[in-house]
């Protein structure tokens, strides 16, 4: 019998996966791949498509097409569980699909929790597609009134939404929103201070204001409550307090770390389940944590595949080694942005051209994989 290869999620961390499909196929295994959505959305274009610089189909990859083109089985559906010991993961839609190597790259979430239900103003940052639906009624909005809107959040993701909504205010030319940034007690707290203030300087200048004077205690469709006591009045809301990883492995009952991603060992293998593989935002790295950034999903990618056919194969899994500092650089919209790099930090155009050339190389380096099949 053929042995079944599943991939949960088409993100980052599976891109040379799903390169390789036709491999896996050729070499007598079947392959599954399960996700919500036909392609998928690469976040770290997410704020430029809000803001206009980039369109949807700049910033996404036929997920679908690369599967089914290279002989696998794509599957449009949420996985809501996984049964490590009769090897099956179980979907949002009823099917339950067996597995022999299973890879989890299912990303993370905002959470929505006291969020009023079919708030049809209030919008988390992730999942990133989100933000096409949000940016389109923010367009009419801005054509009808001055609106107010608010970030709840202190980190990068609220100072790239704010730039880029402030960047898609100014294109409509019509009413420029009062943008409203709730941090917290301090914004981009993790952050040095150079690039703190490089990243505060750029908001205020454009007249967005930063709060640092408590937390939100709930959000309605037309308020945010704080937790002090006071409210501020909102037209339309975006969440980002910080993403959380998938809730499946939490109901699966796999082991999991602090952040309640699927704990695996340096071969991106969970300590318990020798099957089971992830990257990205959903795992937890047990040699030490990693931030939840793009970068470190796509060093993943060649021991993924490695450790993939490995597992299949009965041959030695390759260590993940997560590699020096990364690159770090904020899209603030209108063309500026802030980088860091060790000890250098530095802002404006040239720091949002760099990200740019970047990560349109890498967009089209894994487009280019549909035209070619």
């Amino acid at each position: 019998m053929k042995k079944n290869l599943i991939l949960i999620g088409g993100g980052h961390a599976h891109m040379t996966a799903l390169e390789n499909i036709s491999r896996f196929v050729e070499k007598g295994y079947k392959v599954t791949v399960i996700g919500p959505s036909f392609y998928h959305y690469y976040s770290g274009m997410g704020p430029g498509m809000l803001g206009g610089t980039y369109t949807p189909s700049d910033i996404r990859f036929a997920t679908r097409d690369v599967v089914c083109k290279q002989g696998g089985l794509f599957v449009k559906d949420y996985v809501t569980r996984i049964d490590p010991a009769a090897k099956t993961v179980q979907t949002a839609g009823g099917q339950s699909l067996a597995y022999d190597v299973l890879s989890v790259n299912a990303g993370s979430y905002v959470s929505m929790q006291d969020v009023p239900e079919n708030a049809e103003n209030i919008y988390p940052v992730k999942p990133i597609e989100k933000l096409m639906e949000a940016a389109e009624k923010l367009k009419i909005l801005f054509k009808r009134k001055k609106a107010v809107v608010t970030i709840v959040g202190g980190g990068p993701s609220s100072a790239e939404v704010a730039g880029n909504i402030w960047q898609l205010a100014k294109q409509i030319k019509q009413n420029m929103p009062e943008i409203k940034i709730l941090a917290g007690n301090r914004f981009m707290a993790r952050f040095p201070e150079s690039v703190r203030c490089r990243v505060s300087s750029i908001l205020k200048t454009r007249g967005i204001r930063i709060f640092e004077n408590g937390y939100v205690e709930k959000v309605t469709a037309e308020s945010v409550l704080m937790a002090s006591g006071e409210s501020l009045s909102t037209d339309f809301t975006f969440l980002a307090s910080g993403v959380k990883p998938s809730k499946i492995f939490e109901a699966s009952g796999l082991p999991v770390g602090p952040d309640k991603g699927m704990l695996v060992n340096r071969y991106l293998q969970s300590v318990k389940y020798p099957d089971i593989f992830g990257g990205g935002d959903c795992i937890s790295f047990k040699d030490r944590p990693l931030d939840k950034v793009g970068v470190y999903a796509v060093r993943q990618n060649p021991v993924l595949l490695n450790n993939l056919f490995a597992q299949l194969e009965g041959t030695p899994l390759q260590g993940f080694n997560p590699g020096p500092e990364y690159l770090l650089i904020f899209n603030l919209g209108a063309n500026h942005g802030v980088l860091k790099k060790r000890g250098i930090v530095f802002s404006g155009k040239p720091a949002f051209w760099i990200k740019d050339y970047i990560d349109t190389k890498f967009m089209k380096k894994f487009q280019a994989i549909e035209k070619t099949l």
